[in-house]
């Protein structure tokens, strides 16, 4: 199997890209792969947000949750008198459709990694609540993980449930990904746009889920609506390559009619609809861009 991704392997060894492991799906057999050393369960980054809206999809459908449900809904909050201003917009109107395709309106957008591991405010909600929006939302893109926590923490507190411990039956067991490592905010909001951790075989079947519109063994675990919706351009975005084509809910769109989930450091999850095939990629590379090139060269003329 590992002969069909020589073209692929030979050009990231030659660029010395860092890329762990390697899985192609297509129309749901795997076909080729490959592992510097072997696949196991690693840190996913921001594929973790592609996981949430699954989430998100499930509880629109058990109606506990709307794309028009708001912060304020949900948050008593009070802004501090001295961060909000009257031409300001106060962020207890931010809706879910804002929080999923982040356009929240931030400059600076709240909750990132550095700021996570140094916050003295345990209470991550009531930080997030505290900041005013510099714009109105819903027309801007800006890549926010603090959007997805709130997606999350908002999740949480519609269903009683963290997103964790709701997608566990719904989600997780019935792709047989068991035991799940999910990081958790301080006061046990699971992250939602990162911690998770699984490996890139896992991943793969994460993908070839979404390539079926959420049908997995003649179950629907997902709604087909929700799916189609999350997966297509719900907003520009301003960016070279991969990055300018435009984002959905909690998914990037991409090059050949593709969408890809992805996190930092090279991890990837790729659907081609036309191809109907899945790329999976793990790495500890932050040159993204130069690992979907070889992906669209090297992988891309082995499905046809």
């Amino acid at each position: 199997m590992t002969n069909r991704l020589n073209g692929f392997v030979h050009k990231i060894m030659d660029e010395r890209l860092n890329v762990l492991s390697a899985r192609v799906l297509h129309k749901g057999d795997l076909i080729a792969q490959w592992d510097r050393n072997q696949d196991t369960r690693r840190l996913q980054h921001s594929i973790s947000k592609s996981f949430t809206c699954m989430a998100v999809g499930l509880a629109i459908e058990e109606g506990l949750l709307h794309l028009h449900s708001t912060l304020g809904d949900y948050f008593t909050y009070d802004s501090s008198p001295t961060s909000i201003t009257e031409t300001m917009f106060p962020p207890q109107q931010l809706m879910l459709v804002d929080l999923l395709r982040m356009s929240s309106g931030h400059d600076n957008p709240p909750l990132h990694l550095e700021e996570r591991t140094s916050l003295e405010e345990k209470d991550w909600v009531k930080y997030y609540m505290s900041l005013p929006l510099d714009r109105m939302p819903g027309k801007q893109f800006t890549y926010s993980s603090g959007d997805t926590f709130m997606i999350s923490a908002l999740f949480q507190a519609a269903t009683g449930q963290t997103v964790k411990d709701y997608l566990t039956p719904r989600l997780f067991e019935p792709l047989g990904i068991h035991d799940v490592d999910w990081e958790t905010s301080p006061l046990g909001v699971t992250l939602g746009c990162a911690g998770l951790w699984i490996s890139n075989e896992e991943l793969s079947r994460f993908g070839q889920l979404l390539l079926q519109e959420g049908n997995w063994k003649g179950q629907q675990l997902i709604p087909v609506e929700w799916i189609r919706c999350a997966t297509r351009r719900q907003i520009i975005t301003s960016a070279d390559g991969d990055w300018g084509k435009g984002y959905g809910f909690q998914f990037w769109m991409c090059s050949h009619d593709a969408y890809r989930a992805d996190g930092a450091h090279g991890q990837l999850c790729i659907i081609l609809p036309a191809q109907q095939a899945v790329i999976s990629i793990n790495s500890e590379e932050d040159q993204m861009q130069q690992i979907l090139n070889a992906v669209w060269t090297e992988i891309l003329p082995i499905l046809s």
